[in-house]
């Protein structure tokens, strides 16, 4: 993600045209996307794992992947959605665990459970629908500040949900809309998860100290966040667990945060449905989990794998997190949406 949490590039999964580009990663010339030869992955346009990882594929099984960018997780997940049985692609890759529900639900996808799984990766499975969707990798949503600009001012930076909501923060947080981020949703739930009825209150009462709301991560974390590239003036941001490891000076509230997980799963009429097995076998082995963290700023989910050199101070695994069922979300999403908008005057 650019790398995915990169601060220097987009990791917002709003916009984008469906299936804009098909960029054909490895070698070209081993075949075509009929012939066995070619496997083509759908995914978001956050996905940037290095060419050699990509090429690593084609020298284990002679098989070419190739891979097919599609806007944000949301929209992904959408189009598999409305596409059952006539995929534009054998295999999907970056629908999360708050989307997972629309194309199970749609009946697009295969049931396949990868030998490599119960290393990790079913630790993650949908409750569900476990052989439907395989668990790739984790990057928890959560609370990020800039704890340098906080040192520089002498002052402690917040450390919960709830001292958002103090005067000495007023203004500093910059918000995502849940109606257009991924991130932005995670949050949200956060806040349902924690707040319980009392959520919509909670909103009610960032907005009144202050808090800016815009539609997608790039803008916060890039524009608005004075850790980020653009220098801003917004010490507070929603961002991951694993982005202080990208971003000197910084750190996530591991109190605030939500679980994401990112799935791959075989699409129904898959052309070469042998390939989209053979492509989640290795997004699950070692060369593709040890490339995660420094390319996408995620989480593996195999085990035993080494985290870069520094994530274990500045990156730790959150030891709690928010956590729903997809399902659950899918249930009550537009409510909450809608509840969220009438909070915060949208």
């Amino acid at each position: 993600m650019r790398s995915r949490y990169s601060p220097t590039s987009p990791m917002n999964r709003v916009g984008g045209v469906l299936l804009a580009s098909v960029l054909a990663l490895g070698l070209a010339a081993c075949g075509s996307p009929d012939d066995g030869r070619t496997v083509t992955m759908l995914t978001h346009d956050s996905f940037d794992l290095p060419a050699s990882v990509i090429a690593e594929f084609h020298a284990t099984t002679g098989m070419t992947l190739k891979i097919a960018k599609s806007g944000d997780a949301g929209k992904l997940a959408s189009q598999i959605a409305l596409t059952p049985g006539s995929p534009k692609g054998d295999l999907v890759y970056g629908i999360d665990n708050t989307f997972a529900s629309r194309p199970v639900e749609a009946g697009a996808l295969l049931e396949y459970v990868s030998p490599a799984a119960s290393n990790g990766a079913s630790d993650y499975a949908l409750p569900s629908a476990p052989g439907l969707l395989t668990a790739v990798n984790r990057g928890d949503v959560c609370l990020n500040v800039d704890s340098a600009w906080y040192d520089r001012r002498d002052v402690l930076p917040p450390a919960s949900l709830d001292d958002l909501l103090k005067p000495e923060y007023r203004g500093q947080a910059a918000l995502l809309d849940p109606g257009t981020s991924s991130p932005g949703i995670s949050f949200l739930l956060t806040t349902v998860g924690q707040k319980r009825g009392g959520w919509q209150n909670y909103w009610r009462g960032l907005v009144a100290n202050g808090a800016t709301i815009v539609s997608g991560w790039e803008v916060a974390y890039n524009q608005l966040f004075s850790a980020g590239a653009g220098h801003g003036t917004k010490p507070i941001v929603i961002s991951y667990a694993s982005s202080p490891a990208a971003t000197p000076g910084t750190a996530a509230l591991l109190e605030t945060c939500f679980r994401q997980v990112e799935y791959a799963g075989i699409l129904k009429g898959a052309a070469n449905v042998d390939g989209a097995r053979k492509a989640i076998d290795f997004l699950l082995g070692p060369t593709v989990q040890k490339a995660l963290p420094s390319s996408m700023y995620v989480y593996p989910v195999t085990r035993n794998i080494r985290l870069p050199d520094g994530w274990a101070t500045r990156a730790p695994m959150p030891e709690w997190t928010v956590n729903m069922p997809p399902d659950y979300i899918a249930k009550n999403r537009e409510q909450w949406l809608q509840q969220w908008r009438a909070a915060v005057g949208r």
